[in-house]
């Protein structure tokens, strides 16, 4: 393997799995350049290459602790800021209609609007002394050796189309550019095989919106998320994202697309299995109109699975895996996976992509498996229905219930959800017990789910 000097990594991508990347390549390489089509510098606004980021996000548990690890002091800059923070067990959590006992997991969630959490994470990346962001900057291509085993670079032209083209020598170039990485067709070029595609078709869509809060709205709580279920698919995230701001992403699958013309968004948002989002926002003062991204299928590229694969050149992020928004693990993921690139550039032998990709798949296995297997619940996605599959959907619907009544199993549930323990652990005796023990009082305890708020009455 080379030990060469480490002069200069590229990273593809400002988004947050590529800032993530520049942060950890920043302690291995001399020099850091981050490309991206959009103008990034200071902006704390969707952008056009990240139409994801206008919704709602969150960022909890695992990959808050990760983030305070690499950027130390950043969750008390959020707040300074305005962000607001809280315990993720302790916001207002709705499963198949019931809510969730709250717990104090000690587990950190920041509801702050991704573009802002974006600016102040690209701030301190580019603090570096190393680090360097070129903006309206497009990818054409790889360079490569003659023979195209390995990566040396990439072939840049202004994103306006002026200019000549340029090279951007790179010892390593990571492709972190999202759901529309162009590596797979690059590789093609390059007489190596794609990777296989696995794909959850969910045809989700969000549509959101952002009010001026009041305090009324949320009770004290941070959010009030009635989270969507096979008997309520419609779903809805509604937090405070600042001092008198909040925000409402409305969820629907299968082609059940919440409106953007204001009135269809606040009749979907009664249609919701609970009143509590509908009267909050029903009066309140809204700051911009409705806004629908659309996301057909989870996709998941299996790089680790090719048997070849040039040097100098990794994959992270979206690019890799992407999950289904709703459960909240994409910038913890992309985290965990810094985190891994980490680990490798500790060897001062240059990073082994399939090794690399042998490790990431191992992250990636556990946030695939929960989103994957959540889809799977609801009997119109298509997919392969295994016993394992069947008796964990299964096991998590007793679970959830039981979660209504018993703080520890809320806080047991809350650990999963946030990557910090892995699926196994909602099997451990003492949690399998109290569901158990929960389940045989179902029937008899007359615990009704919430409804949607009801048709304010016609006036007389």
């Amino acid at each position: 393997m080379s030990t060469a000097p480490r002069r200069c990594a590229v990273v593809m991508g400002a988004s947050m799995a590529g800032l993530l990347a520049a942060r950890v390549l920043a302690e291995a390489y001399e020099r850091v350049v981050v490309v991206d089509r959009d103008q990034v510098l200071g902006v704390r606004e969707s952008r056009r290459g990240t139409p994801h980021t206008r919704h709602a996000h969150g960022l909890h548990a695992r990959g808050h602790l990760i983030f305070e690890e690499l950027f130390p002091g950043l969750t008390d800059e959020l707040r300074a800021a305005g962000v607001p923070t809280g315990d993720l067990g302790e916001m207002r959590w709705y499963f198949d209609a019931r809510e969730l006992r709250p717990a104090h997991t000690g587990l950190l969630s920041v509801t702050a609007l991704r573009p802002v959490l974006e600016e102040h994470v690209r701030a301190r990346v580019t603090a570096l002394p190393n680090v360097r962001i070129r903006e309206h900057c497009d990818v054409l291509r790889l360079e490569t050796n003659a023979g195209g085993e390995r990566v040396q670079g990439i072939r840049v032209r202004d994103a306006n189309g002026r200019g000549d083209e340029e090279l951007i020598e790179a010892d390593l170039v990571v492709d972190t550019t999202g759901r529309g990485s162009r590596t797979p067709s690059w590789l093609a070029r390059l007489g190596y095989e794609r990777p296989l595609d696995e794909r959850m078709k969910i045809g989700l869509a969000y549509t959101t919106r952002l009010y001026r809060s009041r305090p009324e709205m949320f009770d004290g709580v941070q959010s009030i998320n009635p989270v969507a279920s096979p008997a309520h698919p419609r779903g809805a995230f509604f937090g405070q994202v600042g001092p008198d701001l909040c925000i409402l992403s409305l969820t629907g699958i299968l082609g059940d697309r919440p409106p953007t013309d204001p009135e269809g968004f606040l009749e979907f948002c009664r249609t919701l299995p609970v009143p509590e989002v509908f009267e909050a926002v029903k009066d309140a003062e809204p700051v911009d109109d409705p806004v629908c991204f659309t996301f057909p299928a989870s996709v998941r590229r299996r790089y680790e699975r090719l048997s070849r694969f040039p040097d100098g050149l990794l994959v992270l992020g979206d690019a890799v895996c992407s999950f289904n928004p709703v459960y909240g693990q994409g910038m913890s993921v992309a985290a965990l996976e810094a985190m891994q690139l980490r680990e490798h550039l500790r060897s001062p032998a240059a990073p082994e992509p399939r090794r690399f990709f042998a490790d990431l798949a191992r992250i990636i296995d556990v946030p695939w498996d929960i989103s994957a297997g959540g889809d799977l619940d609801f009997p119109e996605v298509e997919g392969d229905r295994p016993l394992k599959i069947r008796v964990a959907n299964a096991y998590l619907g007793r679970l959830r219930y039981a979660a209504t009544r018993d703080a520890q199993v809320t806080d047991a549930f809350m650990r999963v959800a946030g990557l910090m323990d892995p699926p196994q652990a909602l099997m451990r005796p003492g949690i399998a017990l109290r569901v158990l023990r929960h389940s045989l009082r179902r029937s008899s305890s007359g615990a009704q789910p919430a409804r949607p708020a009801t048709p304010d009455p016609a006036p007389r």
